[in-house]
């Protein structure tokens, strides 16, 4: 219980000191972060209960929420935490550390090969990896998983899958809705581009190991125009939304669909979201939900073929969807010039964040560094119905962590995700440059590199 002695300026008198614990508690989670701090300095009793590692607890579950807590707790076997403290870090983390996962010895070595443009989920503890393209420019067909649930020690146990799966493709986009995978798109290596929606469900056997079924979602007549290297992510119920990509003839699309799955994932429909103002066309950019019908875009690759840096917002809630603007400049950014890129992946992290990793610039030059972008840093978002701009703001929300660890390779292309807990995201392949000229397409070369990606924290 939180202590019942009282300061000069909390006194028995004050009908707040009357309140239940209980009851405090449930007014301080309706409050910002902030606002809490500045209440624990009033008098002792609040100081004592705005420590209470309860009261974090409850707020970590609400700002991150209550999935990646439990997963974060199921990872340090339940122990008691000290949330305050994590959360401080988790709000102020500065690096991550880098681990190259090995096979496991006592496995048969069968591993993916090296590609990019694949698609990788972490869905029911797995690693799920699906096509992609490899060395001269031709499509993959094959799904591998590799189990990574609380007993993963770091040994990589690969397991290629033959499950009826979609055609082979590359640049298409897999997001996880519940325990379903849901692909879309993609191209094939003569070109074609491709509009079919794939759910896959995984599940785990005792007798049979795991296990991937894909079927083809019924979604009628109306569906996206065929694309390849567009961006999409899932949102709360039930709905997937995809924006932009290269369609036929090469022409890039600047168009937003949402695609809403019926309750047993058989049958789909696609609407399509026309709002201005709204995002340019490009390719090779990040679509991703920071939590319930909110995501946001980053960067790609833009009409004349300029890599971008823009960042748009947009939520799809019962009114009427609509896309925001956040505007701010690169100078007011320590280490901003770097941030234009294409082919680079956009997490959700541990405390509501994105961590953006790799891709490339307009002279496709690489990259290896790590940034943290955080859209709480504006408070005016939710309120504010036009473009934004705030040079401290903005400043504040863009950070470029520091890398302990494997230093990976410069890469784009490659793909990312994040376990349930949302501390650690692993990273495979990717276009890497060669050994002799980077810059030149003839030096590329494919990454078959497995990373696991940590968030720094001291527990």
């Amino acid at each position: 219980m939180a202590e019942t002695s009282t300061s000069s300026n909390c006194n028995g008198s004050s009908p707040l000191t009357q309140i239940a614990q209980d009851h405090l508690f449930s007014i301080l989670l309706l409050l910002p972060v902030d606002s809490i701090l500045s209440f624990a300095m009033t008098c002792k009793k609040f100081r004592a209960l705005t420590a209470s590692d309860t009261l974090w607890e409850y707020i970590c579950q609400r700002d991150w929420g209550p999935r990646s807590v439990e997963a974060f707790k199921a990872s340090n076997s339940n122990q008691l935490l000290p949330w305050m403290r994590i959360y401080k870090q988790v709000s102020g983390v500065d690096s991550v550390y880098c681990h190259r996962l090995c096979a496991d010895p006592d496995a048969e070595l069968v591993f993916p090969t090296p590609r990019a443009s694949h698609s990788l989920n972490f869905v029911s503890d797995c690693l799920v990896l699906f096509g992609g393209g490899c060395e001269g420019g031709r499509h993959l067909d094959d799904t591998w998983v590799a189990y990574m649930g609380n007993d993963f020690q770091r040994l990589l146990k690969w397991q290629r899958i033959s499950s009826g799966s979609p055609s082979g493709r590359f640049g298409h986009t897999c997001s996880v809705i519940d325990d379903c995978l849901v692909l879309f798109g993609g191209i094939n290596d003569n070109g074609s581009r491709q509009n079919d929606t794939w759910v896959g469900q995984v599940a785990c056997h005792e007798t049979l190991g795991i296990t991937l079924s894909w079927r083809l979602l019924v979604v009628g007549d109306i569906a996206p125009p065929q694309r390849g290297a567009h961006a999409a992510c899932c949102i709360e119920g039930r709905k997937m939304v995809i924006h932009g990509g290269i369609g036929r003839f090469g022409v890039r699309l600047s168009d937003t669909w949402v695609l809403e799955l019926s309750e047993n994932f058989r049958t789909g429909t696609w609407c399509e979201i026309v709002t201005q103002p709204s995002p340019a066309a490009r390719s090779g950019h990040t679509l991703t939900c920071i939590g319930g019908t909110r995501t946001v875009l980053f960067g790609g690759r833009g009409l004349g073929y300029d890599v971008l840096h823009d960042l748009w917002l947009l939520d799809i809630c019962e009114g009427q969807p609509q896309w925001l603007q956040v505007l701010y400049e690169l100078q007011n950014i320590p280490g901003g010039v770097s941030l234009p890129r294409v082919g680079h992946s956009a997490t959700l992290i541990l405390g509501g964040r994105l961590l953006i990793c790799g891709g490339e610039d307009s002279y496709r030059h690489r990259k290896n560094d790590f940034w943290v972008l955080d859209i709480t840093a504006v408070p005016s978002i939710t309120v504010q119905p036009t473009m934004l701009y705030s040079m401290q703001s903005f400043a504040k929300m863009w950070k470029r962590l520091k890398t302990k660890g494997h230093i990976p390779n410069c890469r784009s292309f490659h793909r990312a995700c994040a376990d349930q807990s949302g501390r650690c995201l692993f990273m495979f392949g990717g276009m890497v440059d060669g050994l002799l000229q980077p810059a030149d397409p003839a030096g590329l070369r494919f990454d078959g590199e497995l990373l696991l990606v940590e968030l720094v924290l001291q527990l």
